[in-house]
């Protein structure tokens, strides 16, 4: 029985880090994520929108990632009929569903840089305790 249970454990924490890893290889490097949170907080933006937004991102690499969310099914590209055509980004609603694992990556990140820089709250310090 301990060597299937062993097993069965196994093949658990596999089939747990796989689909881990595809959230992680989908939302990888520093651009993905900012970008989600850009049209989480204001809605459908045109291109030159979210150069300003997000900041310091060159539009090659804006739209590379746009691109990449695009197939991943978590942004709309939109084109509307205007003299210079405009394109408007968008969260699909499948997209919006990412919205509570960024912000729990964003509060986790607010704690451990207040532990780092000793700056912790009184709060982040009890429930260490």
């Amino acid at each position: 029985m301990g060597k299937n249970t062993g097993q069965h454990d196994r093949i658990r924490c596999i089939s747990e880090l796989l689909p881990t890893r595809d959230t992680l290889e989908l939302l990888s490097g520093k651009w993905k994520i900012l970008i989600i949170m850009a049209l989480a907080a204001k809605g459908p933006s045109r291109f030159m929108e979210l150069v300003r937004d997000i900041g310091n991102i060159t539009p090659k690499m804006l739209s590379k990632e746009l691109r990449d969310l695009e197939q991943n099914q978590l942004v709309t590209r939109t084109v509307l009929p205007t003299i210079p055509v405009t394109v408007e980004y968008a969260l699909t609603d499948y997209g919006h569903t990412l919205r509570p694992v960024i912000a729990a990556m964003r509060d986790w990140g607010m704690k451990h840089r207040a532990l780092m820089t000793g700056k912790e709250t009184a709060k982040v310090k009890k429930k260490a305790a």
